[in-house]
């Protein structure tokens, strides 16, 4: 079966910007996705359409089907106690914030003893990123899936 709207579509990818190596999920469990309901970037969920488990490919996406350009003085102070992922901030580091949104990745501009100052822009905006994908396996979508937005099981939302 091909990867169409409301497959669940389990993968292994590694990602890189250029030559430089980002991050992969190999020696992980597969990440799992509903496809056609916008839960991975635009530019990737387009270059799974069709493809077939057992399949691997590569493809570039561009910044702006991916994480978006970068914004300049996309900045705001938050006090440290927010910062999660580390003990101790320095400047380049990425940092995990709860928001209203969720989740979200933030990079340490400057930090101080009680607050520190974060670039709210994606840590990947404004980069073209290649990813090599591996598809796992493709399957219909569960009715609980379509209607919650997402896949569930390994590499999918577990919820609590």
């Amino acid at each position: 079966m091909s990867i169409t709207k409301n497959s669940v579509v389990q993968f292994h990818y590694t990602l890189k910007e250029g030559e430089n190596f980002i991050e992969t999920s190999a020696g992980n469990d597969p990440l799992a996705y509903l496809h056609g309901h916008g839960n991975i970037v635009p530019g990737l969920e387009k270059a799974m359409e069709g493809k077939a488990a057992g399949e691997e490919f590569e493809v570039t996406v561009p910044c702006s089907e991916a994480y978006g350009e970068r914004q300049e003085g996309k900045t705001q102070q938050v006090p440290i106690k927010h910062l999660q992922g580390a003990k101790r901030w320095k400047a380049g580091m990425v940092a995990t914030v709860h928001t209203d949104q969720g989740m979200r990745q933030v990079t340490v501009v400057k930090a101080g003893l009680k607050h520190a100052t974060v670039d709210l822009n994606h840590p990947l905006a404004g980069k073209d990123l290649t990813f090599i994908v591996q598809v796992i396996d493709v399957r219909e979508a569960t009715a609980e899936e379509l209607s919650h937005g997402h896949a569930h099981g390994v590499g999918g939302h577990h919820h609590h």
